[in-house]
């Protein structure tokens, strides 16, 4: 089949499912699919059908699959704030890096994200919930995505009706081919998945594997020398979940060398953040162990374990670095006012900011 043909038949359809596929997080190849049907509309241009209003179609088109897919999560991150964004945790491939950047993305520059968030692999994703959890109203999200997606989508099919002849071209070829090019396809798509999954296993074998749990953790701020206690979620994230295990310092994985000149390097450290296996926590474990600490270890299961406990956490009102409005929304997340009841007993009272604490 010809590319005229396949835009003529199939092409609204491709691009609304393909787009809003790829909006809900499937595996489709919503871009490839933009650049294609871009091309196609080119070739029916060279045919005597209109090129413009073709394009505004599948353009209008996209537009509405991508902001209906992206409403799904933005719904989700609004009803079920920081669970929305766990969920998504497990289901990414790269779910140890792409959410915390995503956090701090949104932090700097707000709903405004969403106007380049689909031309960054995972930031879409993690930003749309996110906009919900953070009480972005319905309208103003609407108007940043749909205005996000309508870029994105014209750069695909602007690409596709720049190189439409040779497009013409490969697809001719793949016609020949047959079943052996949806073969190629299969394989190449097959590793890709396989080589992502291999990246995150090796990443988890390069972390640290000691790990301390709740209970242990518990026992030992009851007694002196106290462990210095690490919370390395980002500022946003803090806002979502505005809770610390108490005595907690705020502490930022990229100011290390600041972190290493404030403590002794055989002083107790446990760090924890709100990662799927402590990813995060295990990797400034080992940065900490590399730079000559003795004691450092990431804590099972991270700030969840401990509320899972029913041990005592600490309200926050200062969020370590969040804009104001974002602290802000902070009244809008879906979390409760008060800290759980007591289980064990609080232990601290202090929430301290990194480098107000000293060994």
């Amino acid at each position: 089949m010809l590319l005229h043909d396949l835009a003529d038949r199939y092409g609204p359809a491709i691009v609304f499912f393909n787009v809003m596929g790829a909006a809900l997080g499937l595996p489709v190849p919503a871009m490839p699919t933009l650049v294609v049907v871009g091309a196609s509309v080119a070739m029916m241009g060279l045919n005597g059908q209109g090129l413009w209003p073709h394009l505004a179609l599948m353009l209008g088109i996209a537009v509405v699959g991508g902001v209906l897919g992206d409403l799904v999560w933005f719904q989700g991150g609004r009803r079920y704030g920081d669970r929305t964004l766990k969920t998504i945790c497990k289901l990414s491939l790269s779910r140890d890096t792409c959410v915390k950047k995503t956090e701090r993305f949104f932090g700097q520059w707000g709903v405004r994200v969403l106007l380049v968030a689909k031309f960054i692999p995972g930031l879409s994703l993690v930003s749309v919930p996110l906009a919900g959890a953070m009480g972005v109203r319905m309208r103003s999200f609407i108007a940043h995505d749909g205005v996000g997606v309508a870029l994105w989508a014209a750069v695909g099919l602007a690409v596709g009706v720049i190189f439409a002849a040779e497009l013409d071209m490969v697809f001719a070829m793949i016609a020949r081919l047959g079943k052996q090019a949806l073969l190629v396809v299969a394989v190449a798509l097959a590793c890709y998945v396989a080589y992502r999954y291999w990246r995150r296993k090796m990443l988890m074998k390069t972390l640290e594997t000691a790990r301390i749990t709740v209970d242990e953790l518990y026992s030992l701020m009851a007694n002196e020398p106290l462990p210095a206690i690490f919370d390395i979620r980002s500022a946003e994230k803090r806002v979502l979940d505005p809770f610390v295990i108490p005595g907690s310092v705020f502490a930022d994985e990229r100011e290390l060398q600041k972190i290493v000149e404030s403590y002794q390097p055989d002083q107790k450290i446990v760090i924890y953040c709100s990662c799927p296996n402590e990813v995060s926590a295990a990797w400034m474990a080992k940065a900490l162990r590399n730079a000559g600490f003795k004691d450092v270890v990431p804590l099972t299961g991270g700030l969840d374990a401990w509320r899972l406990a029913g041990l005592d956490l600490k309200p926050l009102t200062d969020f370590g670095g969040a804009r104001e409005d974002l602290g802000e929304m902070a009244a809008m997340c879906p979390w409760p006012s008060k800290a759980p009841a007591a289980g064990k007993g609080a232990l601290h009272d202090a929430v301290y900011l990194h480098g107000d604490r000293h060994a």
